[in-house]
């Protein structure tokens, strides 16, 4: 499975920004997707995950109520609408899919990773 992440870009406090992930594979729609984050000298941590039929999302506490995670399963594309951005959300951000497993906040939970697209907010 080829992940492949865009939307990315250089943006001020409080904008907006809509990243999308493309996967390329015929059984996208049974896999559980997440969008995790990874900033300079810190780890990868959790932003967001969704289940297969987009009935059931997942937020890490710093992202609640400002993110929206969602997916068209028909045009095998994840999206994660960023809302009210601030310094803090800058960082690489990856998109993730679990093939057999259930949405999860856990990095070993997702057995595939895209390469990642830049988000930088300036203050």
């Amino acid at each position: 499975v080829q992940l492949v992440e865009s939307g990315g870009g250089l943006v001020q406090a409080g904008d907006s920004l809509r990243l999308s992930c493309v996967a390329a594979g015929r059984t996208f729609s049974s896999y559980a997707m997440g969008w995790f984050r990874q900033a300079p000298g810190k780890e990868r941590e959790f932003v967001a995950a969704i289940n297969w039929s987009n009935s059931n999302t997942y937020y890490a506490d710093s992202v609640k109520g400002r993110f929206t995670i969602s997916r068209d399963n028909a045009k095998n594309t994840v999206f994660l609408q960023m809302n009210s951005l601030n310094s803090e959300d800058t960082a690489v951000y990856y998109c993730a899919a679990a093939v057999f497993g259930l949405p999860t906040s856990r990095i070993s939970g997702y057995d595939y990773w895209g390469q990642g697209t830049q988000v930088t907010v300036s203050s």
